[in-house]
């Protein structure tokens, strides 16, 4: 066996990361906070000149851990960053036209006889006697009343279950975790990077040149340098694997407007099906997030603007933001002494909003991988496996939205409709019309839970449900689905809206 010492002299000593907005502070805010600014150097460069892709960002519940770990006071971070509570996103033609349903954040009824609580509704269902799913989920109801607080210490209540999620600005975001990264030791260095230095041995990265002449050198280098993968790809020609056959969006038109003052602040992401693609509605503090997904070969760039400024609530604030991406994945996401970290890394559409999460996540992965300065391929090789295959996942919950629909009154419906899927969702979805059996594999992102949502808000109607169900007799289940539903209806009676949640606790002090 190799001998360690207490120190080991081949450490990192030097980390550079290129690139600033979210993927750049949030991953230099966490490797100061855990590494503390005696173990290495941690320096992130970035150019004012260079605009972020920050368009106003919807996450989802993990976030709150990523908070956790860096200390962040929840209210001082939504206050600052005019942002806004989230319960789930509402879907908006996307079965067919005329349809809605809510993707929540938390379960739905409860677990009886160690069966999942939708198996009973569904025989309830086959039966013509219960309301919607929708109606037994908290999060569900209290989002579609405009209603908010946080979980309460209430034992078996559903009050103490509240799963949630934040809107907020991502410029604003990012601005805070560079204040916090810079306070705790990080250097910010202001420049722009015009040359990747690959040292001739082992293509490993030597340094970076910026603008000024200056060369930056490092052991460990993070490209968050956005679509562009300015080291991972520009320099190391990593190579990309293309999705968009299965994902044809490809342009994004993002413009915020001026927010209606409503007596109601809906916590929910909206996102509403279009001819081809979709608008988002994020509601933040003082104003509305919107943008329209679409994909180039059906909609032009003049159409897109024109759908969405007809669909906006209220006048625009700054000039349409285009952003183009190719949908896939880097082949590797850790190459050599490089790891790319968010949009250089491979891109999903924000469907579902998991932006964030991917590079809290990749994150999360090269912490527990944490190199030493001889880069152990097989720690890199479970960096990128794991990588690809929680992206895969993710990918083809996305991909589900669009292949499980009733609607054929356009080119773009209809291909996605016909379009070919991979075994794994084709199988997923299979298993679930059959019986109405759900299983999460491998540790995926999404649950069971979120799963059933998009199923069967997208119209999959299961032909049967768990056998075990009929060991309650019928009175049994009324009585159950019944109380059950009742409790969730007082549940959310109790709750405040989420505008007088906020005026108590984290109102913005003022908009920009």
């Amino acid at each position: 066996m190799k001998q360690t010492t207490e120190n080991r002299q081949d450490k990192i000593n030097r980390i550079v990361i290129v690139g600033g907005g979210t993927a750049g502070w949030m991953t230099a805010a966490t490797l100061i906070k855990v590494l503390g600014k005696n173990y290495c150097d941690i320096r992130l460069i970035e150019s004012d000149q260079i605009g972020t892709v920050s368009v106003g960002e919807a996450t989802i519940p993990q976030i709150k851990l990523f908070n956790q770990i860096l200390g962040i006071d929840e209210n001082d971070f939504i206050k600052k960053t005019q942002g806004s509570f989230k319960l789930g996103i509402e879907f908006i033609d996307w079965h067919k036209k005329g349809s809605s349903y809510v993707h929540p954040f938390g379960d739905y009824g409860t677990t009886m006889n160690a069966i999942q609580f939708h198996h009973y509704w569904l025989k309830g269902q086959q039966q013509g006697k219960v309301p919607d799913l929708e109606g037994y989920s908290l999060a569900a109801v209290a989002a579609r009343q405009g209603k908010f607080m946080r979980p309460q210490n209430m034992g078996n209540s559903p009050l103490s279950q509240i799963n949630y999620a934040f809107h907020f600005d991502a410029t604003l975001y990012a601005d805070y975790l560079r204040d916090f990264a810079v306070e705790r030791g990080v250097n910010r260095t202001e420049g722009k990077v015009t040359d990747v230095s690959l040292r001739s041995s082992d293509g490993f990265i030597d340094s970076v040149l910026l603008e000024t002449g200056e060369r930056v050198e490092g052991d460990l280098f993070v490209d968050c340098t956005g679509f562009k993968a300015l080291l991972i790809e520009g320099a190391m020609k990593t190579g990309f694997v293309d999705w968009s056959d299965v994902l044809p969006c490809d342009t994004a038109v993002a413009m915020p407007c001026k927010a209606k003052d409503t007596e109601v602040l809906y916590p929910y992401t909206q996102a509403k099906a279009q001819k081809a693609g979709w608008i988002w509605r994020i509601p933040l503090q003082h104003r509305v997030g919107n943008g329209y997904v679409y994909p180039s070969k059906f909609v032009s760039d003049e159409e897109a603007v024109k759908t969405l400024t007809e669909q906006m609530e209220g006048e625009p604030i700054g000039e349409p933001n285009f952003l183009r991406w190719k949908t896939g994945i880097r082949k590797k996401g850790w190459n050599k002494n490089c790891v790319a970290i968010g949009l250089s890394a491979g891109f999903v559409e924000p469907l579902e909003s998991t932006g964030l999460h991917l590079i809290q996540s990749s994150i999360a992965k090269l912490m527990s991988l944490f190199p030493h300065q001889g880069f152990d391929q097989v720690d890199i090789d479970a960096y990128n496996s794991q990588s690809r295959n929680e992206l895969e996942y993710i990918r083809d919950f996305i991909v589900l939205h669009y292949k499980a629909t009733d609607r054929d009154d356009s080119e773009f419906w209809r291909y996605c409709k016909e379009m070919k899927v991979s075994k794994r969702l084709q199988a997923k979805m299979d298993v679930y019309q059959a019986n109405g059996r759900i299983f999460r594999q491998d540790n995926e992102l999404f649950t069971e839970v979120s799963w059933l949502a998009v199923m069967h808000g997208q119209g999959i109607i299961p032909n049967g449900y768990h056998p075990l169900v009929d060991v309650l007799s019928e009175e049994e289940l009324a009585r159950r689905l019944a109380h059950i539903h009742s409790v969730i209806q007082k549940s959310a009676e109790t709750m405040p809206m989420q505008k007088d949640f906020i005026a108590q606790y984290c109102k913005a002090l003022h908009s920009t």
